[in-house]
């Protein structure tokens, strides 16, 4: 059954708030999920989120670099880890430093990520690839080598907030509910590329045929019908919600159905396979430019990954939203 979100939240007569780098998504009622993917994107139920405004585009490291200026910000990829956070770390790991992709130039088995990632001291969201880079050509970029603390605290400096999963979930459908992807049911409409993502055999053959190895600038491709970018690939982006294996099941009844609903509680969210490193994780959303036909098809709006909050990688960012303000 489709759900038509316009007769359960008419769209209110409201202007964008001050803040121009935001649109407004009406809220509504939909789908969430997705039952012909991956087991953790199951089962689709219906979920009904108020109205909100969102970010046109991932934060950038333009506008990152005005929020640590202004506050004189650390993030959590730049600061030395502390012993007693990780029993049984080697010492000579504990240093400040992040996830950066690292391709190989041969097949890899898929099953064993430590191929292409590589924890590297000195990355950072001010160097993205490791000690030796920098942000020159990449201010309209999203910021990368973010962890979930820094993201909050972004969030709180800005006067916005974190999505939570079903906020994000609905703004990237765009109001096609049931769609396959943000954009409709083709990856490639008329051969166009959509978002970024991968082209070829991941990860030691990357074909670059949507124009960029890495990440790209946030407006590179087409906005959605609400006017948000980037909705899909170049980054994940983190949300609010604690992860569960699997999302509640549907509600029997039109009555019951979840409104606004937040993951949790907490304690789902642990990692069961590590006995030592019990860290929660909260869900990642939208894919990202290592997202390939081959590994990860997780380039659609159903699609969701745990992140462990401590953790940063040259893929993540992140976007805000605003709940309950008035319009200008």
């Amino acid at each position: 059954m489709n759900f038509d979100s316009t007769k359960c939240f008419p769209k209110p007569n409201v202007d964008h708030p001050a803040d121009e780098g935001v649109v407004y998504i009406p809220g509504g009622a939909f789908r969430m999920g997705s039952d012909k993917h991956y087991p953790e994107e199951a089962p689709v139920h219906r979920v009904t989120v108020d109205g909100f405004w969102m970010d046109r585009t991932p934060v950038t490291n333009r506008q990152f670099r005005e929020f640590v200026n202004t506050t004189g910000y650390v993030t959590f990829a730049e600061l030395t880890p502390d012993a007693k956070d990780y029993p049984g770390a080697l010492p000579h790991m504990l240093k400040a430093g992040s996830l950066v992709f690292t391709p190989p130039g041969h097949f890899v088995d898929l099953r064993h990520s430590h191929e292409w990632w590589t924890f590297k001291f000195g990355a950072n969201w001010r160097r993205p690839y490791g000690p030796h880079s920098n942000l020159r050509g990449l201010d309209d970029h999203p910021v990368v080598h973010v962890a979930y603390c820094d993201v909050e605290a972004y969030a709180k400096w800005a006067g916005k907030e974190v999505p939570t999963e079903a906020e994000w979930e609905f703004a990237a459908r765009d109001g096609l509910d049931g769609a396959e992807f943000a954009w409709g049911d083709e990856l490639m409409p008329g051969g166009m590329h959509m978002a970024n993502t991968w082209q070829g055999n991941f990860p030691h053959e990357n074909l670059v045929t949507d124009g960029y190895e890495r990440t790209s600038p946030v407006t590179a491709f087409p906005a959605s019908q609400y006017g948000v970018h980037d909705m899909i690939g170049n980054v994940w982006e983190w949300t609010a919600d604690w992860y569960s294996p699997r999302h509640e099941a549907d509600a029997p009844k039109a009555c019951c159905i979840p409104e606004n609903p937040r993951g949790g509680p907490e304690t789902a969210s642990y990692d069961p396979r590590d006995p030592k490193i019990r860290i929660p994780r909260k869900v990642l959303k939208g894919g990202s430019h290592l997202c390939a036909p081959n590994y990860c098809r997780r380039y659609r709006p159903a699609a969701r990954h745990a992140e462990p909050i401590d953790t940063s990688a040259s893929h993540v960012g992140f976007r805000c939203i605003v709940r309950k303000r008035s319009a200008s």
